[in-house]
């Protein structure tokens, strides 16, 4: 049982501290730097919908609005077999040059996504989702990181709010998820690519599958060609939290679902001798993660059963507490409003959830078929205004 307990506590902590750590150490050593420069290829926008009649216009008005040379740009709207409006919405801007591309029937996101690429015309596809709005300068920012011929791919950072434009639990999570996904880059590549807005060389889509998830195939489609994925910090996506959270809870069960999936049919990626840091960063980052909540368990039932000597009762009585701490703000949400509770209930729930999704991986379940949560609207303008300074650059 002590055996079980540090074993397991250590790989906690080098999964949630130490990781970040290392990166941190070997980057201010040696950081691999990425070579920028403004240029501007033929990018195709690949924008996810299934049901998005309340989002869709305000999502396509803000493509329309990005700073990027027009004749440059192509957006297409992959309707996953909407049956509401949206389809009809979209051909209202044919005019504009918002190409639709439906789906007969309803197959899932990456489904959807791989008609819309058998389609696009341009080097770079930028896919998105319909509740992610990109500030102006967001597109330009991406791009010019393929400038650098050993950069395969390139995500935007996450900013998380409420409807109000405060942080939230997720945000805070999210922080640290962005600092880590920074560090990444400096090391060598990320692991994993925002599922709300990333951009791809579309060389690295040929071998495009209907069932994985995109955003995590991305990186390790990179990484199997040789080159590395990277986070822009200056490329913001803003997305408001689900204000439901058991909807915050099955989101995130579908999400883990797709990742432990995905990392199960690419596991000879963990090889080191073949793929060196990256097989480091895909162990470090993404198996550890996974495993995490099987992890704390140890910890905890250990940590238990050895409860008679103090140190393992001080550890016990502090996940103890740590976990009733993390109930309460389940139950009395404005308990959220101290960063300390909403900090413990939103780690407890992410281990959750989790631990669920392993239990339908088990079961063989498989997430393809999707339904965007729905979010609350942010408070954002409905029409931005393009600006000019790609053209005076």
């Amino acid at each position: 049982m002590k055996i079980l307990f540090w074993v397991a506590v250590s790989l906690v902590v080098y999964t949630y501290f130490g990781y970040p750590l290392v990166l941190w150490a070997f980057a201010r050593v040696r950081p691999r730097r990425v070579l920028k420069k403004e240029i501007f290829p033929s990018v195709s926008i690949i924008i996810a919908a299934r049901n998005e009649a309340d989002k869709i216009r305000q999502k396509i008005d803000h493509t329309l609005a990005l700073d990027y040379p027009a004749e440059r740009l192509e957006i297409l709207v992959a309707s996953d077999a909407s049956d509401d409006a949206t389809d009809e919405f979209v051909k209202e801007y044919a005019t504009r040059g918002i190409h639709l591309v439906r789906a007969p029937q309803r197959r899932g996101k990456e489904h959807v996504q791989g008609l819309a690429v058998s389609v696009a015309n341009g080097d770079i596809l930028v896919f998105t989702d319909a509740a992610t709005l990109l500030e102006p300068d967001a597109l330009w920012r991406l791009v010019a990181n393929f400038a650098d011929p050993t950069v395969g791919a390139v995500s935007t950072e996450d900013l998380i709010v409420d409807a109000h434009g405060n942080p939230t639990a997720e945000g805070l999570y999210v922080k640290y998820e962005m600092w880590v996904r920074r560090l990444e880059g400096r090391f060598h590549s990320l692991v994993g690519l925002s599922g709300s807005c990333f951009a791809i060389r579309k060389e690295l889509c040929s071998d495009w599958s209907p069932n994985l998830a995109s955003d995590f195939m991305g990186a390790l489609r990179a990484a199997r060609r040789g080159y590395r994925s990277i986070a822009d910090p200056a490329a913001l996506g803003r997305f408001v939290a689900l204000a439901s959270p058991q909807a915050e809870i099955r989101r995130k069960i579908r999400t883990f679902l797709r990742g432990i999936t995905v990392l199960m049919a690419n596991l000879d990626l963990l090889n080191p001798v073949r793929h060196g840091r990256f097989a480091f960063q895909l162990a470090s980052h993404k198996l550890l993660r996974f495993l995490a909540p099987f992890l704390l368990l140890a910890t905890l039932i250990s940590s238990g059963l050895l409860r008679g000597e103090r140190l393992y009762g001080l550890s016990f009585g502090a996940q103890a507490a740590f976990y009733l701490l993390a109930v309460a703000g389940g139950v009395v949400r404005p308990l959220q409003q101290s960063r300390v509770v909403r900090t413990a209930y939103f780690f407890t729930m992410v281990q959750w959830a989790m631990l669920a999704a392993w239990g339908r991986y088990a079961l063989g379940h498989q997430q393809t078929t999707w339904e965007p949560s729905r979010r609350p609207g942010a408070t954002t303008s409905d029409r931005p205004k393009r600006t000019s300074s790609v053209a005076q650059r």
